[in-house]
C-alpha cells in the first residue's frame, strides 16, 4: 500500500487551469499558511509572510504584475510568498518558548542571536537566507493543499519589484514566489516525466 504523502508527491501537478467559481474561506487560507510554516528555517528564524490575494481588485492588481497569467484571476486565492531578511533581534521571541520550557539554555538563545547577526551581516547571505526560507515555505504550503484536494500553481514569472511597490512589502522583505491556490479545472497536464534519479545523484 503506498504511503499517503508518497502518493501526494507522485500525483503533484502544477496547474495552469482553476475553476473561477471556486472560493476559500478564510479558515481554510490560514490553515494552509499554518501548516507552511511548520517548514524548517535556519535558527527558527521563521522569516517569512504569505500576502493571500482573492478580492477581485487585488488579483487584477497582481496579474498585471505577473505578465497577464490567468491562473492569478481563475484560482481561489494566489500567495506572494515573501522571505525575509533575517533579523536577530526578533529571534529572541521565536525562541522564548522554547526557552521557557527548558527545553532550550538561555546562554544558547543569546548565542544564536549572536550568529544569526554576523552571520547575516552581509547583504547578499541576507537575501540568500531569505529566499531559502520562503522557498521551504512555499513547498510545504503546496503539499498541504494537496492533502486538501486542492492544486496549486507556482509562478516565478512576474514583476519583483512591482510585487513590492503594489503590495507595500518592506525594504528586507523580497517577494520570492506566487503561489495560485485552488480547485483544478479540466484540462491541466499530468506531472511531466523527471530527470532519471541516476542523471541527478551521486555518491562520494
Amino acid at each position: 500500500m503506498t504511503n499517503p504523502m508518497i502518493a501526494l508527491i507522485e500525483q503533484r501537478v502544477s496547474a495552469n487551469l482553476f475553476d473561477a467559481t471556486h472560493e476559500l474561506a478564510d479558515a481554510q487560507i490560514e490553515e494552509l499558511v499554518r501548516l507552511a510554516t511548520r517548514a524548517p528555517t535556519a535558527y527558527n528564524l521563521q522569516n517569512w509572510r504569505f500576502i493571500a490575494v482573492r478580492t477581485p481588485e487585488g488579483k487584477a492588481r497582481l496579474r498585471r504584475l505577473a505578465y497577464g497569467q490567468a491562473k492569478v484571476l481563475e484560482a481561489a486565492v494566489t500567495f506572494i510568498v515573501i522571505g525575509q531578511h533575517p533579523d536577530h533581534r526578533a529571534l529572541a521571541e521565536r525562541l522564548r518558548p522554547f526557552v521557557d520550557t527548558g527545553l532550550m539554555h538561555a546562554e544558547t538563545a543569546s548565542g544564536w542571536q549572536e550568529s544569526v547577526r554576523t552571520q547575516y551581516a552581509d547583504a547578499k547571505a541576507a537575501r540568500d537566507e531569505a529566499v531559502r526560507s520562503a522557498t521551504l515555505g512555499a513547498a510545504t504550503l503546496i503539499y498541504a493543499a494537496e492533502a486538501q484536494g486542492l492544486s496549486t500553481g507556482p509562478m516565478g514569472g512576474f514583476d519583483a519589484d512591482g510585487v513590492s511597490r503594489e503590495f507595500d512589502l518592506g525594504p528586507d522583505e523580497v517577494p520570492v514566489m506566487l503561489l495560485a491556490v485552488g480547485r483544478a479545472a479540466t484540462g491541466n497536464w499530468p506531472q511531466k516525466s523527471r530527470r532519471a534519479t541516476g542523471e541527478v545523484l551521486h555518491f562520494s
